[in-house]
């Protein structure tokens, strides 16, 4: 008797307690920005029209490695950063920025803050875009200086919010594929 009292009230417990392990548990869906594991970008076209800056390089990382569709957009802006402090300060990066090429409207979410890839130093910030740009729903505009040149990165998002995703990217910024490129391109 006593055995079955006991087996009884294993299973209660077992049984009462797993519906609500599974629900504590289970992800939730509401944050899908964040990465389930380590991002994977991908090399695609550059979907810009041609401006004073020349096309830059795309990478696109798949939802499946991003948790969502994330676009970084990378360019070289030789000769036009402040020589004397680089990217020091918000206004230096709205300047030397490329947030404008997603067009219609960008508001930032909040202050930029102070970043570091290799030798370069710079800044990150954080904005939300109207539904103006297809399948963009924020971004981060991060402007990156060696002496006078910039290296320009703009992540844009598709649902969520790009902060999170700002060392993921800084990460692709310090790999070896963004580092050649930045070293060919700014003759570092």
């Amino acid at each position: 008797m006593r055995i079955k009292v006991l087996a009884i009230a294993a299973a209660f417990v077992l049984g009462g307690l797993c519906p609500l392990g599974w629900f504590a548990a289970r992800p939730d869906r509401g944050h899908a920005v964040t990465p389930p594991g380590r991002p994977v970008w991908n090399e695609v076209a550059w979907p810009f029209l041609m401006d004073q800056w020349g096309k830059g390089k795309a990478f696109q990382c798949k939802p499946a490695d991003c948790g969502t569709e994330v676009n970084l957009y990378l360019r070289a802006k030789i000769g036009f950063c402040n020589c004397t402090t680089g990217v020091s300060d918000d206004d230096e990066l709205s300047r030397v920025g490329d947030i404008g090429i997603i067009g219609g409207n960008v508001s930032p979410l909040a202050p930029g803050r102070a970043i570091t890839v290799a030798s370069m130093k710079g800044r990150s910030r954080p904005y939300v875009v109207a539904k103006t740009f297809p399948s963009a729903e924020s971004a981060l505009e991060m402007a990156l200086n060696e002496h006078c040149d910039a290296v320009v990165a703009t992540v844009i998002v598709a649902r969520g919010a790009a902060a999170p995703l700002e060392q993921p990217a800084l990460d692709f910024l310090a790999s070896d594929v963004a580092l050649r490129w930045a070293e060919r391109t700014l003759g570092l």
